[in-house]
C-alpha cells in the first residue's frame, strides 16, 4: 500500500510537472507567434508566464509598444481561463480551436500620457487637407483647429489612462468590458459573436445581430467642457454649440443630416455626459442609426434604439441630404493674436520663417493633431525643428516636421506698438 502511494504521488507531480512545460512551451511558441504577426506595427514583450492546475495561464509584466505612439501599453497582470486543464493545452496547441467557454482578464494596464502622443511621421500625414471632415472633434482653444488632445489631458491632471479589460466568450455571445479610473467604462455584449485569433478580422462578422454598447464617461464629460469651455474663451454652453456645429457639419459632408434629438442627445453627453446605451450594427455605415429618406416624416415608427441614463430617447435618426462641404470662416483660421503686454512674459505665436532666431529660448509647438510640445527650441531648419524636453538624467530633443507644424509660440515678453 505504500508502496502503490508512493508511485501515485510521483506520478502525480510527474503529470503536474509535464502539464506545466508544456504549457509554459507551448505559450512561448504562440507568443513569438503573436509578436512575429505584430511586427509591422509595433513590438510585443510577453513578459512572464505562468499556469494554474484549473486551466488558467498567466501573463505578468506584458506590454505592448506601438511603432505610432511614444509610450508603451503596460500590461501588469492577463489571465486566460480556458476552463480545464485539457481544454487549455489543446486552446495552444491549436489556437483556430478555442472552447466553447473562456475569459481573458487584463490587471494593471497603463498608458502613461504625454504632449505628444503620436510619433511626427504619424501626425505628418494628415496635414495636406484631404481627410473627411471629422465628427467628434472638441475645440480646446480659441483656434477652433487646436482640439483636445492628450496635451490638455495632462493639464486637466490625467497624467496616466489605467483600468482592466474583462473578455468573456459563451456559445450565446461574446462580452467585453473595459473599466479605467476616472476616464469612464465602456461594455459589450455582441450575441452570437465568437472571437478568431488567427484571423481577427472574421470576428467582425462572425454575428450579424447587433451589438448592445453601454458607454459610460464616469464624469469625465463635465472636466472636458468645463476645460475647454474654459481655454476657448466661452461659456460652457457656447462650447457645446461650437463642438454640436461641428459633429453636423461632419454628418453633412457624409451626405446625412441629423434628427433634432440626435443633436440634443450629443450636446447633453457633451455638457453632462452619463450613461448611454445603444444598439450598434457591426458593419453598418451609420452603426445602425436608421438612415429616412428627405421627405419621411418622424413619426417614431423608424428610430436608433438608445437609452441615456436608463432613459429611451425617441426619434433619434438620420435623414438622406446632398454631401455638403463647407469650408470654415476665415475668421476661424486666423491665429488669435492676444494683446500684448511688455511687462509680463507669455506664449507668443511667431513665424515658422524667423525659427532659427529663437534657438535656445522656450517654444510651444501645436502639431496638426491638436497636441502641443513644449521645451527648449534647440535646432531649426527649412526641415524640422528640434525641441529638447528634460527627462530623467538629461535632455531629449525630438525631431518635428515643419510640415506638421500648425502654430509655433515663443515664451517672451511683450514688445511695445
Amino acid at each position: 500500500m505504500k508502496r502503490l502511494f508512493t508511485t501515485l504521488v510521483l506520478a502525480a507531480l510527474i503529470g503536474f510537472a509535464a502539464f506545466k512545460a508544456g504549457v509554459w512551451w507551448l505559450a512561448d511558441q504562440r507568443m513569438a507567434e503573436a509578436r512575429q504577426a505584430l511586427s509591422e506595427t509595433g513590438v510585443l514583450e510577453r513578459g512572464k508566464i505562468g499556469s494554474g492546475i484549473e486551466g488558467r495561464l498567466v501573463l505578468s509584466g506584458a506590454a505592448w509598444q506601438s511603432f505610432e505612439l511614444t509610450q508603451p501599453l503596460v500590461i501588469g497582470r492577463a489571465e486566460f481561463d480556458a476552463g480545464s486543464p485539457v481544454a487549455l493545452l489543446e486552446a495552444l496547441a491549436n489556437p483556430a480551436e478555442l472552447p466553447a467557454n473562456w475569459s481573458l482578464q487584463a490587471e494593471g494596464l497603463e498608458l502613461v500620457l504625454e504632449a505628444t502622443m503620436f510619433r511626427n511621421w504619424v501626425t505628418a500625414g494628415g496635414v495636406d487637407g484631404r481627410e473627411q471632415t471629422a465628427l467628434f472633434a472638441l475645440p480646446c482653444a480659441p483656434d477652433p483647429r487646436q482640439q483636445l488632445g492628450s496635451g490638455d489631458l495632462l493639464r486637466m491632471g490625467i497624467t496616466r489612462l489605467t483600468g482592466e479589460l474583462v473578455l468573456s466568450q459563451t456559445p450565446e455571445q461574446l462580452h467585453i468590458e473595459l473599466n479605467t479610473a476616472n476616464t469612464g467604462s465602456l461594455e459589450i455584449n455582441w450575441p452570437g459573436a465568437r472571437i478568431s485569433l488567427v484571423s481577427p478580422k472574421t470576428t467582425l462578422t462572425s454575428s450579424t445581430q447587433p451589438l448592445e454598447v453601454t458607454l459610460r464617461d464616469g464624469g469625465l464629460m463635465r472636466r472636458v467642457a468645463a476645460y475647454c469651455a474654459r481655454e476657448s474663451g466661452l461659456e460652457a454652453s457656447q462650447w457645446a454649440a461650437r463642438a454640436l456645429a461641428t459633429f453636423e457639419t461632419g454628418l453633412k459632408a457624409r451626405g446625412w443630416r441629423p434628427s433634432g434629438q440626435l443633436l440634443a442627445l450629443y450636446r447633453q453627453w457633451l455638457l453632462e455626459g452619463g450613461e448611454i446605451t445603444a444598439s450598434v450594427q457591426s458593419g453598418s455605415e451609420t452603426l445602425g442609426i436608421p438612415v429616412r429618406a428627405p421627405d419621411e416624416s418622424a413619426d417614431g415608427t423608424l428610430a436608433w434604439a438608445v437609452e441615456y441614463n436608463g432613459a429611451m430617447v425617441p426619434d433619434v435618426f438620420l435623414q438622406k441630404a446632398e454631401p455638403v462641404v463647407q469650408e470654415p470662416p476665415k475668421a476661424a483660421l486666423e491665429p488669435v493674436v492676444p494683446r500684448e503686454n511688455p511687462d509680463v512674459a507669455s506664449w507668443h505665436p511667431e513665424n515658422l520663417e524667423t525659427a532659427t532666431a529663437w534657438v535656445g529660448r522656450k517654444v510651444r509647438v501645436t502639431l496638426s493633431n491638436g497636441n502641443l510640445v513644449k521645451g527648449r527650441l534647440a535646432s531649426a531648419d527649412e526641415q524640422e525643428l528640434e525641441v529638447a524636453r528634460e527627462m530623467a538624467g538629461g535632455e531629449v530633443a525630438y525631431p518635428i516636421a515643419i510640415r506638421a507644424v500648425t502654430a509655433f509660440e515663443v515664451w517672451r515678453r511683450g514688445q511695445t506698438q
